[in-house]
């Protein structure tokens, strides 16, 4: 399978308490959300005695009807679009996930990636748990199904405390609706409020402006959020933890600009990263030209701070959808040009810098400088804002093994070779930090610096549990069998 180009966007999670319209404001809140996840949806709704769940493949308009939210009764709701981190992309795996056990019916939406899953997996089978899927979130399911034990909601915090790695989760019960972030707060989760009293969670702040939600706050790192009829209640699971460890990648990337996340507003923080970029570079040009639409805001950046005139010389067609083609030379070509097309005039003849959030593998790059060289730029200046990926993520974002990244493995004069620019450059990691207004410690900058906040065992991928499966074999035997191979090779 072919890198992508750009990082795979993960999950977003959405919940509501309250509300008599539940599904419908969730069919909103995903469609506000549906940038972190293209593979799947889901919405259960629940009237305090029944689950009405309905999932499937594709976008949220096409697998949700009116006549399909009609049918998902209720007051509360929880919602999940979805690309896959752990697991394949097909409708077992898609979430939210049920469960009825001795507790009753439990829904759950995960947005992250467990790096102690297939462990947990191992020993909940050993017990006895049948597993029906192959995501890692369905061993938070069974964690939540065990025995419960003397203390409210302690069997919760027990249960988050078993599992490492990333997590913002939305949980479903027949009387609740609970929000849990992980301690580290890799991933976001806000808390609104609607006009009605209703609350609402979501992982972008952009969900509640669609439905006029009423920002709340964040749920904190660690914190377990419980609400019911008699309110919110705030359990901390991870009163000791103290390492924050936000994934700085959302402001990168992954976030709408719209949103507002610890308290930045994206399209500020990358407006001020262009602008951080500029000062860096101190590239002599005629023109500031962005990649559509990941790099507008800080191509804006750079020509607000380096006082260059801004053109959107590259058109994105809207309309381009996931081609089902075979992969062939000749769509090849035409890949690289379906979604943006150059208005050749804006730069032909003229120095032009071309900017945009990240090199992943270089293709779709290359192919955007040979489009300006072709339109007649005199030169062209690649600049990314944000550093050289060097590293893979283990926490949620897909990007692949760390010999298929294109910083790992060149040079950056080698990558400027490659993508025939005139010159490239990086934000710095420290630039791109200080663009943020907040402190270095409180991110997770593994991809960047290689300092992963939570252990991970680099021979564990995302389709592990599939493969143990088909093979028959536990963690051990996987583990064992992927050494053998790397020996032979």
């Amino acid at each position: 399978m072919a890198t992508p180009s750009h990082p795979k966007h993960y999950c977003g999670v959405f919940g509501i308490y309250g509300h008599p319209n539940a599904a419908e404001l969730t069919y909103f809140g995903l469609y506000a959300l549906q940038h972190r996840g293209q593979e799947s949806a889901g919405i259960v709704t629940t009237d305090g005695e029944k689950f009405y769940p309905h999932k499937g493949m594709g976008l949220v308009p096409a697998v949700f009807s009116g006549e399909v939210l009609h049918d998902l009764v209720g007051s509360a709701a929880i919602g999940h679009t979805r690309y896959s981190t752990t697991g394949s992309s097909n409708l077992a795996n898609a979430q939210p996930l049920m469960v009825d056990c001795a507790k009753g019916k439990i829904a759950i939406a995960h947005n992250g990636n467990l790096t102690n899953a297939a462990m947990l997996r191992d020993e909940l089978e050993a017990n006895g748990s049948i597993f029906q899927t192959t995501v890692d979130s369905e061993i938070i399911v069974h964690l939540l199904a065990q025995p419960a034990r003397p203390g409210g909601h302690s069997a919760l915090v027990e249960a988050v405390r078993r599992i490492e790695g990333a997590y913002s989760l939305v949980i479903l019960t027949e009387q609740e609706l609970i929000g849990v972030r992980d301690p580290h707060g890799f991933r976001p989760l806000s808390i609104g409020k609607l006009a009605n009293g209703a609350y609402v969670l979501a992982s972008e702040t952009c969900a509640f402006d669609l439905i006029q939600a009423q920002f709340v706050r964040d749920v904190e790192p660690g914190e377990i959020v419980v609400i019911s009829g008699q309110g919110i209640q705030s359990i901390p699971a991870f009163p000791e933890h103290t390492r924050r460890a936000f994934c700085i990648f959302v402001y990168v990337y992954f976030a709408r600009p719209d949103s507002t996340i610890a308290g930045s507003n994206v399209y500020k923080v990358r407006t001020e990263m262009g602008r951080q970029l500029a000062r860096e570079s101190g590239i002599e040009a005629d023109v500031v030209v962005p990649v559509p639409d990941s790099g507008v805001c800080a191509a804006l950046g750079y020509s607000l701070e380096s006082g260059l005139p801004f053109e959107m010389a590259f058109v994105r067609n809207h309309y381009v959808g996931r081609s089902f083609l075979q992969p062939s030379q000749l769509i090849r070509d035409f890949a690289v040009r379906v979604k943006l097309n150059l208005i050749g005039d804006l730069v032909k003849g003229k120095r032009v810098i071309i900017v945009d959030d990240s090199i992943v593998r270089g293709t779709t790059s290359k192919a955007r400088v040979t489009s300006l060289k072709e339109a007649g730029a005199k030169e062209v200046h690649f600049m990314v804002s944000c550093p050289p990926h060097v590293n893979p993520c283990v926490y949620g974002i897909d990007f692949p093994e760390r010999n298929k990244l294109m910083a790992a493995t060149n040079t950056q004069e080698e990558i400027r070779k490659f993508l025939n620019a005139d010159s490239l450059t990086y934000l710095s990691l420290e630039g791109m930090v200080k663009a943020t207004g907040q402190p270095k410690n409180g991110f997770c900058l593994a991809c960047y610096d290689g300092n992963y906040p939570v252990a991970y065992d680099d021979s564990v991928d995302k389709h592990i549990i599939e493969r143990r499966r088909a093979r028959g074999g536990g963690l051990a035997a996987e583990l064992a069998a992927e050494a053998a191979q790397r020996r032979l090779l």
